[in-house]
């Protein structure tokens, strides 16, 4: 899965979704990714440190506080992760572009059930 590049890596489906908002959204901390991905901190904190150990995310300082971390991909791995992502993005947002707002929500709302009826279906 993914290019060469990162290939060694044996990235996992879970890490698609935080790789794709650090690189569309920019460096975030543990927060505001758990907010995002609708997980809590503590999973974002075990994905970023393994993440981390393997070079491909790099944690630094809150200028503005400095008891907070900014986790942003790391500079050697970005052209690897945008090859592999950015084609994605840019489907679904040509995919998207001709819905409304509310087309829009209905879509995601619809992705969202469907995710959660199969997560369901593995516990049951």
């Amino acid at each position: 899965m993914g290019p060469e590049a990162l290939q060694s890596f044996a990235l996992a489906p879970r890490h698609l979704s935080l790789l794709s908002y650090l690189l569309f959204v920019g460096p975030l901390t543990v927060n505001e990714l758990a907010a995002r991905l609708q997980v809590a901190p503590t999973t974002v904190s075990l994905l970023v440190g393994d993440l981390n150990r393997k070079g491909i995310l790099e944690r630094r300082e809150d200028e503005a506080d400095r008891r907070r971390r900014i986790i942003g991909i790391a500079a050697d791995q970005q052209p690897a992760i945008t090859a592999w992502l950015a084609p994605g993005a840019a489907a679904w947002r040509k995919a998207l572009a001709p819905l409304t707002p509310d087309q829009r929500q209905l879509f995601v709302d619809t992705l969202l059930a469907y995710e959660a009826a199969v997560g369901g279906a593995d516990q049951g």
